[in-house]
Formats: structure tokens, C-alpha cells, sequence
């Protein structure tokens, strides 16, 4: 009888919210089940669907245009839907240039300038109650005869983006649609409500998309900016969903958690554009709350990017069914209630931002002049990028500044700085004084200390401390050395063609591209040799000097007839110098004939990714090594090591996760395959791994080793919440210092390497010589909130440490190199694992040297 009940329940909410609005329509605007095939709600629709119906409706409606704006991973295309009335869309260019020109102070705001208004909807894929509610707006907006939404149509511009993460939508519309019955199963344990590893939530290469706003490692964050930098939106609805037995969230967030850059006022009209998000609520009951979760801090997601740009960013929260209907503290949540919810939050959202058109638009306005005010008045001028060795790396966080609208100036003249001198070509200046003046202090913030310690994300993501920029604050302008005009990425020169019948060849290996170079060139059959330390080489232009880890190709060794005519072809592709040595004689270190050039090898790459492991760490390790070393990997999952044959691969990369599920007949494994002579190699829970199990020789201090250092007596139970924020490492930054006469540090030329830490565990260094190729500096502390208690421990720990197991090499490392893709500096520490991994031999206490 219960069964039952349920199941009548379910029904008698699925007819009462499968109708989501009840008004009069244009019957020439087809609604969405007459284009799906069904009522939305009965199914998760698939991105193609989604496209379908708003194809239909662009073709249908002379209220709205629909653009691609550009396409996924998988080449799914990303939809941009603007919706406003006829009159507005047949001057759409105009009225865009004029809001951008009041945005800029140079236009006035007049009686008729119309809002614009962004729509965002399930950037987790997973949270498809918003991706199915953009179906339901879409027709409403087009086809509504209501004269409520007429008047919106013509005092506002509203651009629906109704799935940020196709990808990670079509994962989970698969999952919960296979498993759907003729019947609702509401159970929580049923198989559609537990979603395989990995789950919907991310994109192609398991990165959540709503941390990239700032980051823009993926296609679908670059495209999606490029809109908002286009339109410069005044409000922003940032749809996702949360836990099943939750209800509602609209912002206001948790206030004492605001990121202190945003103006009071931001969070005024947030406060404003509650009421209307209530007054919609409260007039079906539907429960809700605010102020009690989730933070504005963290720059770089949805809901607070708008803010330090400008927009009223507005995070919405609804719970989720996971699938089509499930059991909650609620009652049974149908995925049509949570459908409805969102749809209803849009709605409201677009009736604020009318009302409320004229205080938006000149918020904005103001936003740009009180930020022109506060450049005028910081003692600070602005910044200085500098980088001598890697012109990759420098150009890829240039262009990063410059998709968000960041103006960079290039030095022309060299320019001496207290006791520091800026080489010209190779530094660059970046000015407070522009329009993206507090966008920019946030990118470049080295704060430590904060009026919350508690943080739903990360506290630190200084910019240029992820690429390994050197970068300087000044207190003046460096006046006639700088550059005229902006820099604009432009190609690199085209370098120079080797020159045939060489005596070898060099490729230098501190540019950024040079291991996905080298790659190449191992993929098509090139002999390569590394240097182990710097050597000066005859080349046909003279004497020149190259640091260890150049990579030489000598002419007598390459097996193909034709290999210099590949060089050639890839020299061509990636367009880095390589040098025409001319003898094997060095005038300075080994000749080239000397074991100190040592072989390299094309690697053979297995990443340990399934159920267990962190997916996301998994994933940028995947993105990392595609992109930085021209790598793609094999996967398993951890339960399927001791069925695989691992004697075909020459890396194991064990990403952070938990392991239990290995045997240990699987550490064996492990362990055979390393002393035979694999690279095996363990970051975060992996490292902790490998320490446990006697593969990675360092002691380790653990989480709980760690709170020990902050006490917990004499605490109330109120304390509980800000003694889990002190204890915890919500993503800081800490230095460490390289030993660079190591192989895993060649081509890095700077002996300090700012790494991201969200964990709390610690590797102990070694007592061993030659084994600590990183340990964190004694004043370690960069940017971002960690307990004061931590820092000396933290001071006292090692980064990366690494060393022999029988003819193979282990090497563990305390925190994520790839962070979130954009921490490129510390990437090369795991790319030079692939290609310098057999380029050192150090023993460990209890290792006996079997080489």
C-alpha cells in the first residue's frame, strides 16, 4: 500500500507541474513536446534535442535568434538563444554597442536603454533541472500572449545559454534515460539514481566547468566569456542543482563570505532581486532559503565572475531528483518539480531585472568609474611580467589577460626597477589603471588573511604564480621604456630551417612546447639523446651554450633515410629553433658521444582512473599530458591493475583517490613492474599510496597528524563549523624550491615554483641525499588562507621526492601539479618525468643501487 501511495502521489505532481505555466500561447510557436516527442519532464532531453527545439523556435518566432557560439570537446555545438521583441532584434547590433558605450561612461543611460539579462543553465551536467527549464522559457518568452512578458521583451535583452556543458549533459541524460520504467522507481538506491565513475557533472576531460571562468582551459568557458565580454550582461542567473533533500537556493550566500573587491552595492541589488525570487515562491508554497550556504569568494565560477565584472551574478540551488523522481524529506521529488523551479527562478529573475532596469544599468555604469577612481588612488601602478626562457608559457597567460579584457604593455627599452632590471622583449608591464581594474587585482591577489577562514572553494589563484611568472608590484610606471600600443598575440616568427648534413641537431628544452616537440619526433622514429648538464656546441654560426636537457638528435644514429626531412617537417609544425651542431666535440662539458646524453624514449603512459579515484585530479592529469606532452594516455580503472598486461607501458601515473580496493598482490604488481624498470609515479592520496606500501621510501604526515597541530578542546559545539575551516587547506599556495641540477627540474630556470596545496597531507623529506628534488621553502606561505599552526610543519615537508626501486624509479609529490589545468609551471615536473625519468639514479636509505 505504501508502494502505492507513492507511485499516486508521483502522478498527481507530475499533472500538476508537466503544465509549468498556465496562460494563452502563439499557437504558430511550437511547444517543446510537439518537436521532443514528449511533455518535459517525462525524459531528460539530449543536447541535440535541446538544439532542435530551439531551431524550431529561432525558425518560428520573430522574438528570438539563436547562435552558435562555438563547440565542445565532443564538437557539440554551444547555443546562445536572445530573446527580446521584434523591434529590439531588428537593431540587435546597435542596442549592443550602445550598452556597451553607457557600460564605458561614454553614452548616457536613457529612459528606454533595455537590461540584458544572461541565462545559464546546468554548467554541471548532471544538474539538468536547468538545461529542461530553458526548453520551458523558450516557448513561454516566444509564444506568451501575456502583456507582462511583451513589456519585458522590449526593456531587456535576454540571452539564454540552456546548456553550458553539452558533454556532461548527454553522460547523464544517457545514464537516467536508460534506466528509466514505465514506473518511476523512487527508491535512492536505485541503480538510475547512482551514476558511474565518472559522473555527469563534468566536461569531456572531467574539469568542472563552473571553476573555469577564470581559468579558461576549455572551449566552452573561452566561448562562453567572449558572449559575456560581448553583451557585458547587468544580471547574470547561474542555474545548478544541489542535494535531493534540500529545497531551494537563491543568494543572498553566507555575507561574512563576499569577496571584499565586489561593491556593497552589488550585494544590495542581490538583495533586492531576492524578493522577487520569494514573492514567486511563496505563491505556490515551495519552500526555499538563503544566506546559510555557499559563498561570492572564489572568482573564477558562475555566480561571482559577473560580480568583479560589473553584473549581479545570482547563484540559484535546487535540489535534485538525480534521475526522474526520488524519495526526499520532502516527499517525492519529481524531475518536473525541480523543472518547475528553475523555470520559475528565470522568470523572476527577468521581472527584477526589468523592474529594477534603470538601478542595474547604472550600477554597472558606476562599477567602471568608482573602478577607474580606485586605480587613480592605489598606491600600486601595476605589475611587471617577466620570463627570459619560456616564451610559451609567458605567451599563454598573456592571451589568458587578454580574454578578459586585460591590457598588457610590452617593455621596448630595458627598465630598471629598484634593484631589478626588465629586459625588454622579455617582460612586460600591466597597468592599474584600466577598466578591468578590480578583475585584475583579484587575478594578481596574494591575500593571506581574510574576515572568514571558511570557503566552499579555493582561497588563492594568483595568476601568475600558476604559469611560474615572475611578476613584481611597482609603485611607478616605467614612462618611456613601454610599448605604444597593446599587446596582441601574434604567431611566433617562423624560425629558421635547419641546415642539412649536421654532425647533430639540438632542440633547447626550457619552452613550453618543447616536450610536445619532442614527442613528435619520437613518434616518428627519431634518435634522441638528452643532455644531463649544460654544454657549449659548435654550431654553423658559432660557439653557443645549451643547458641541460636539450634534447640532440645526432645524424649518426637516426635509423630512416628520410629523418631529416621529418625534423624538418616537424620543426616546421611547432616552429621552435633547433641548432646545427657541426662536430661531437663540446668546448665546454661532455661530448656528445658521452653517456651524460642519455636516451630517450617515446613514452608508453597508463593513468590509473576509475571508481576510487579523484575524478577530476584524473582528468587533469589526461588534459596535462595531451596537451604539455603530447601524450595520450591509457586508463583503467584500479580494480582491473591486476588483469592488465602493464609490461607495455613505461609510466604509471596514480592521480590522488583511494586505493583500498587494491590487494596486496596488486602492490606487487607495482612493484615487480617498477624494479624491472618502469616509472612509477604518485601525487596526493597516490603518493600517500605509495609510501604506505613501501614503494615510495618518505614518511608521511597525515591528515590527522595535521589537526593535531590545532586543538579541539574547550571548543562549543558552535565552534564546530570554523574549526573544520581553520583545519582545513581550501586551496593555497605555497613555494617550493627546486634542486635545478636535477633531470625532473631541467628547463624550469627559476629555483622557486609556486604549487597549489588542497591537501592536507604532507610527504616528509628524505634523509637520503639526492632523493628531495623539491621542499617547501622556509617561509612557504605565498597567497590564499592556512592556518598559522600549518605553516612551519608545511615549511618542514617535501614536495616532490624521487629515487630508484630496482632498475625502475619511484616519485611522489605532495600536491596536484596540473591544478585545474592552468598551473603550468609546476606541469613540467610531471612532463619531465616522462622523457628525464631514467635521467637520474638516486638510492633511498634502504635501497641497494641495482644498476
Amino acid at each position: 500500500m505504501k508502494k502505492l501511495a507513492t507511485i499516486i502521489l508521483f502522478f498527481a505532481v507530475w499533472q500538476v507541474q508537466a503544465n509549468y505555466f498556465n496562460e494563452k500561447v502563439i499557437n504558430d510557436v511550437s511547444a517543446p513536446e510537439a518537436v521532443l516527442g514528449f511533455k518535459v519532464g517525462d525524459w531528460h532531453a539530449r543536447h541535440d534535442q535541446i538544439q532542435r527545439y530551439f531551431e524550431v523556435v529561432a525558425a518560428q518566432s520573430d522574438r528570438a535568434q539563436l547562435e552558435v557560439i562555438g563547440k565542445t570537446h565532443e564538437q557539440r555545438p554551444l547555443l546562445q538563444l536572445v530573446v527580446s521583441s521584434p523591434e529590439n532584434l531588428a537593431n540587435l547590433e546597435q542596442i549592443r554597442l550602445q550598452h556597451l558605450a553607457q557600460v564605458q561612461g561614454n553614452a548616457r543611460i536613457t529612459a528606454d536603454s533595455p537590461v540584458v539579462i544572461w541565462l545559464g543553465y546546468s554548467i554541471h551536467g548532471n544538474e539538468a533541472s536547468g538545461a529542461n527549464a530553458a526548453l520551458v522559457l523558450a516557448h513561454y518568452l516566444t509564444a506568451s500572449t501575456n502583456p507582462e512578458v511583451q513589456q519585458w521583451l522590449k526593456q531587456a535583452i535576454i540571452l539564454i545559454q540552456p546548456s553550458l556543458n553539452p558533454d556532461g549533459n548527454d553522460r547523464f541524460a544517457s545514464w537516467v534515460n536508460m534506466h528509466r520504467g514505465k514506473v518511476a522507481v523512487t527508491d535512492p538506491q536505485h541503480r538510475e539514481h547512482i551514476e558511474p565513475w565518472p559522473n555527469g557533472r563534468p566536461n569531456h576531460y572531467w574539469f568542472d566547468l563552473n571553476r573555469d571562468w577564470l581559468l579558461l582551459q576549455h572551449p566552452e568557458s573561452q566561448a562562453r566569456l567572449v558572449q559575456f565580454h560581448k553583451w557585458q550582461p547587468n544580471i547574470v542567473g547561474d542555474y545548478h542543482e544541489m542535494g535531493t533533500n534540500s529545497t531551494f537556493f537563491f543568494q543572498p550566500g553566507i555575507p561574512s563570505r563576499n569577496y571584499p573587491l565586489t561593491p556593497e552595492r552589488n550585494f544590495e541589488l542581490t538583495k533586492m532581486m531576492a524578493g522577487f525570487h520569494a514573492q514567486a515562491f511563496n505563491q505556490r508554497g515551495a519552500l526555499y532559503y538563503t544566506q546559510e550556504s555557499f559563498d561570492d569568494f572564489y572568482i573564477g565560477k558562475g555566480s561571482t565572475y559577473p560580480d568583479i565584472n560589473g553584473s549581479v551574478g545570482i547563484l540559484f540551488e535546487q535540489a535534485s531528483s538525480r534521475g526522474h523522481a526520488q524519495e526526499s524529506i520532502n516527499g517525492v521529488l519529481a524531475f518536473a518539480d525541480a523543472i518547475k523551479n528553475q523555470f520559475d527562478a528565470s522568470l523572476s529573475t527577468i521581472r527584477g531585472a526589468v523592474t529594477n532596469r534603470q538601478q542595474l544599468l547604472t550600477y554597472q555604469q558606476a562599477f567602471f568609474e568608482s573602478a577607474a577612481q580606485q586605480a587613480r588612488s592605489d598606491r600600486a601602478k601595476g605589475y611587471i611580467l617577466t620570463e627570459s626562457q619560456d616564451q610559451s608559457r609567458l605567451t599563454d597567460l598573456l592571451r589568458l589577460l587578454a580574454q578578459h579584457q586585460i591590457t598588457v604593455y610590452p617593455l621596448e627599452q630595458d627598465w630598471q626597477y629598484e634593484q631589478q632590471q626588465f629586459k625588454a622583449g622579455q617582460s612586460y608591464y600591466v597597468p592599474l589603471q584600466q577598466a578591468q581594474y578590480r578583475l585584475l587585482k583579484a587575478a594578481f591577489s596574494t591575500d593571506k588573511s581574510f574576515n572568514d577562514n571558511t570557503f566552499y572553494d579555493v582561497s588563492a589563484w594568483t595568476l601568475p604564480y600558476a604559469y611560474n611568472i615572475d611578476f613584481v608590484q611597482v609603485n611607478r610606471e616605467p614612462g618611456r621604456a613601454l610599448a605604444e600600443q597593446p599587446w596582441q598575440w601574434q604567431p611566433r616568427a617562423p624560425q629558421q630551417t635547419p641546415e642539412a648534413e649536421g654532425y647533430a641537431y639540438v632542440l633547447n628544452w626550457q619552452d613550453q612546447q618543447a616536450p610536445v616537440m619532442l614527442h613528435a619526433m619520437l613518434a616518428e622514429g627519431l634518435v634522441v639523446r638528452a643532455a644531463l648538464g649544460d654544454f657549449t656546441g659548435t654550431t654553423t654560426k658559432g660557439n653557443r651554450g645549451f643547458k641541460a636537457g636539450a634534447m640532440v638528435i645526432p645524424a649518426g644514429l637516426q635509423p630512416h633515410a628520410d629523418w631529416f626531412f621529418r625534423l624538418q617537417k616537424i620543426q616546421e609544425r611547432f616552429n621552435l629553433p633547433i641548432y646545427t651542431l657541426t662536430t661531437g666535440l663540446n668546448s665546454r662539458g661532455s661530448d656528445l658521444g658521452s653517456s651524460n646524453f642519455t636516451p630517450v624514449t617515446l613514452p608508453q603512459v597508463l593513468v590509473v582512473a576509475g571508481p576510487g579515484v579523484n575524478s577530476t585530479e584524473a582528468g587533469e592529469v589526461w588534459f596535462n599530458l595531451e596537451r604539455l606532452a603530447g601524450v595520450s594516455p591509457s586508463m583503467i580503472e584500479p580494480d582491473r591493475l591486476s588483469r592488465v598486461n602493464l609490461n607495455r607501458y613505461t609510466h604509471i601515473i596514480v592521480p590522488d583517490g583511494n586505493y583500498r580496493s587494491w590487494s596486496e598482490a596488486d602492490i606487487n604488481r607495482l612493484r615487480q613492474w617498477t624494479m624491472q624498470g618502469g616509472i612509477l609515479w604518485g601525487h596526493k592520496g597516490g603518493a600517500t599510496l605509495l609510501a604506505q606500501a613501501k614503494l615510495l621510501q618518505a614518511a608521511v604526515w597525515t591528515a590527522d597528524d595535521m589537526a593535531e597541530l590545532i586543538p579541539a578542546n574547550e571548543l562549543t559545539y558552535a565552534d564546530k563549523e570554523a574549526l573544520a575551516g581553520k583545519r582545513r587547506i581550501a586551496g593555497a599556495i605555497f613555494n617550493a624550491e627546486l634542486d635545478l641540477s636535477h633531470p625532473l627540474t631541467f628547463g624550469l630556470n627559476r629555483k622557486d615554483m609556486p604549487l597549489f596545496k588542497n591537501s592536507n597531507v604532507l610527504l616528509q623529506p628524505s634523509k637520503a641525499p639526492f632523493v628531495n628534488v623539491a621542499k617547501y621553502s622556509a617561509e612557504p606561505h605565498l597567497a590564499g588562507y592556512t592556518a598559522a599552526e600549518y605553516v612551519p610543519r608545511i615549511a618542514e615537508g617535501a614536495a616532490l621526492v624521487a629515487h630508484n626501486l630496482g632498475r625502475g624509479r619511484v616519485i611522489g609529490m605532495t600536491d596536484n601539479p596540473v591544478f585545474r589545468g592552468y598551473f603550468q609551471g609546476s606541469s613540467r615536473l610531471l612532463v619531465n618525468a616522462l622523457y628525464l625519468g631514467h635521467g637520474f639514479s638516486a638510492n633511498a636509505e634502504d635501497e641497494e643501487d641495482d644498476e
